[in-house]
């Protein structure tokens, strides 16, 4: 529930709206147009503007509109206490005139919106724009007073206290200049002005306190004068409405002193003038000042005034002075604990209200009771085994051996590892120990390996350093096939360090990671011999790229060709062997015409060049800058014209 209005967005006057408005729609949309652009683009101009200026309007009204409370979704106290000090009636005509006159801009928009639409100039469309923008401010300056209204009423709702209707509430009423306000002063933090005069409270006024660790609010209300309710005035209406409206215990405070200017008679005939509001209440009769007069010093006709007031029994007189704080607590405390109760006993009875216990059943079946075992009891059970189980004792010498005594037995921690197959449940216990075969592929990898393999190795290995001892690897090749695999075995061996030599250079070039790969220096050309020479040692047969290299590193024979060209020959065409020579030359010349290029016949390429005209069509029709367009497309520098107004110099604009 919403209890104070304090985010309500401020209200500008009529002249004020204007301003915003129209300033933000200069701010915000384009201001170049010229005569010279194609009509469909005026048009578009000038409708962003009205459109823009129309939802500015429609946004302003629309957030004070939803901002302002709605009287019919309200609580009753706070529906009458804005009856009572603005005039409910008022309010909603305010409300009303700035919803009507919402819709009559919107429908304004409209209307000239689909007139711009068929302008046929610039002119036509300027004038629209100034007409749709005159009728808006034209119904902006009609909202003169109800904006003006609502301005006042949102910064006076701003200051009201925050009041909840249906929290703990002690609620403090009586004449004026009875102590209301001191007694608000003792019981909470409230800052409320207190003098010696009436109507010093003149709005109702909130403070808070806790008791058995429950918030309660304590409600000062303005004091009341013994007249017909028609001649109450808005600050004694306020205190009506909250007697009223307000669920709270009622403290109706009493001066016997009579100091406050009135007598004890007009205060008790007040105190029945006003006790159908407190039907359903709480009430407390509270006599203060009880350090001047006190109940028994009253002559006894008074005194059976205010047993009038508590004879019924439904009306408890409490005392106090609050300018000695005697009983102050006290009364507080003993309505607190009263309010508290009878808030208990109400709810109880709204839910036992109904005859036929629908509202109690509602609160069962909320309720679930989970009763295993049809209501059976369960009781534990405990293993006999367990029940003649020793207690662990580590002084016992038969005690149950611990792995943490195994450990100690066996070197401590770090020394001892600990064995975690030894108590697995197997149906061979030989089988604990069994390695667990490696599955590769959905194939188990033992399946593959030969049970003997380890004898076999054992056996390749003797034999092998047999023939070592024997000397079977130190004797020399006898013939050229000997000699040919000795050649083989020295060349692989230069190419093995070679490799070597290469791995070892690649990981010792840590700054490669900044730097390519590939050196400039080894783009450079070799010496033919320096490749020969490479190529020998590494193994290979060298002549076939030699032969080669040096086939394609010879210049081409200067030849004229059989029909004999003369290249001083200025009349005549070039020859074949000059058109070889210029394209030796220069750039190589692409074989094939890219328009033609994917395209199998005339029917497809003309296809291709009809669908390319229609593509530029839109292109050329709304004059469009294209990638291949580098011209500025309106006639006046851009940097000197676009833009707004700053401050400063304005002559270069």
């Amino acid at each position: 529930m919403q209890l104070t209005w304090k985010n309500i967005a401020p209200v500008p006057t009529s002249q004020e709206f204007l301003d915003i408005v129209l300033s933000r729609t200069q701010r915000r949309l384009p201001t170049q147009i010229r005569a010279g652009f194609k009509i469909s683009r005026i048009r578009g101009f000038y409708l962003r503007k009205v459109k823009f200026t129309e939802q500015t309007f429609s946004e302003k009204l629309g957030l004070i509109l939803e901002t302002f409370p709605r009287l019919q979704d309200l609580h009753p106290f706070h529906k009458d206490l804005l009856n009572t000090l603005y005039d409910a009636d008022h309010f909603r005509i305010a409300l009303g005139q700035l919803s009507t006159a919402k819709h009559l801009i919107e429908q304004i928009a409209r209307d000239y919106v689909r007139l711009i639409k068929y302008a046929q100039s610039l002119f036509q469309c300027k004038q629209l724009k100034k007409a749709a923008l005159g009728r808006m401010a034209t119904v902006t300056k009609r909202l003169k007073d109800p904006l003006v209204y609502l301005e006042q009423v949102r910064q006076h709702l701003g200051r009201l206290p925050a009041i909840d209707p249906n929290t703990r509430t002690l609620l403090i009423c009586g004449y004026p200049n009875v102590g209301k306000s001191s007694f608000l002063k003792n019981v909470t933090r409230a800052d409320v002005d207190v003098q010696p005069y009436a109507f010093t409270t003149k709005a109702l006024h909130v403070g808070h306190f806790d008791y058995k660790y429950l918030r309660f609010q304590a409600i000062d209300t303005p004091g009341i004068l013994d007249h017909p309710l028609e001649e109450m005035n808005t600050i004694e209406m306020q205190s009506i409405t909250a007697i009223a409206h307000l669920r709270s215990a009622v403290l109706y405070f009493v001066d016997l002193s009579e100091q406050c200017g009135y007598t004890i008679e007009a205060q008790v005939k007040l105190y029945h003038s006003i006790k159908p509001l407190f039907a359903n209440k709480l009430v407390f009769l509270v006599v203060n000042k009880i350090d001047v007069t006190r109940p028994e010093d009253i002559s006894p006709e008074q005194q059976e005034l205010l047993a009038s007031i508590t004879k019924s029994g439904e009306v408890e007189m409490l005392q106090l002075s609050c300018a000695t704080e005697e009983g102050v607590m006290e009364v507080r405390n003993k309505a607190c604990e009263r309010l508290l109760s009878m808030r208990v006993e109400q709810k109880l009875k709204t839910i036992t209200k109904n005859a036929n216990g629908k509202a109690v059943d509602q609160v069962l079946n909320r309720i679930h009771v989970s009763m295993p075992n049809a209501g059976v009891q369960d009781y534990s059970f405990v293993p006999e085994e367990v029940l003649k189980r020793k207690k662990y004792d580590k002084n016992d010498p038969n005690r149950i051996r611990l792995e943490r005594d195994i450990e100690e037995e066996n070197g401590g921690a770090g020394v001892y590892s600990f064995d975690f197959k030894k108590n697995y449940l197997l149906e061979n216990p030989d089988w604990k120990y069994d390695k667990v075969p490696e599955v590769l592929n959905g194939q188990n990898v033992y399946d593959f390996i030969d049970p003997e393999i380890e004898a076999k190795l054992a056996a390749l290995e003797a034999e092998e350093d047999q023939l070592e001892a024997s000397g079977f690897y130190d004797e020399e090749p006898e013939d050229e096939e000997d000699e040919e695999l000795a050649d083989i075995r020295t060349k692989a061996e230069y190419i093995r360090e070679q490799k070597q030599l290469i791995r070892n250079a690649a990981r010792s070039k840590k700054s490669l990671k900044n730097r390519a790969i590939i050196p400039r220096s080894a783009g450079r050309g070799k010496d033919l011999s320096a490749m020969e020479e490479d190529l020998e040692k590494l193994g290979y047969d060298s002549k076939r790229a030699v032969s080669r290299a040096r086939s394609q590193s010879r210049g081409r024979p200067r030849t004229r060709d059989a029909e004999g060209d003369d290249a001083m020959d200025v009349d005549g065409g070039r020859g074949k062997s000059s058109i070889a020579r210029a394209m030796s030359r220069t750039r190589g010349i692409s074989l094939h015409n890219r328009r033609d290029d994917g395209i199998a016949d005339e029917v497809v390429k003309a296809k291709a060049d009809k669908q390319a005209k229609l593509n530029q069509r839109k292109m050329n029709r709304m004059a469009r800058q294209g990638e291949a367009d580098r011209h500025t497309t309106v006639a006046l520098t851009k940097h000197l014209v676009a833009g707004k107004r700053g401050m400063g110099k304005t002559n270069r604009r």
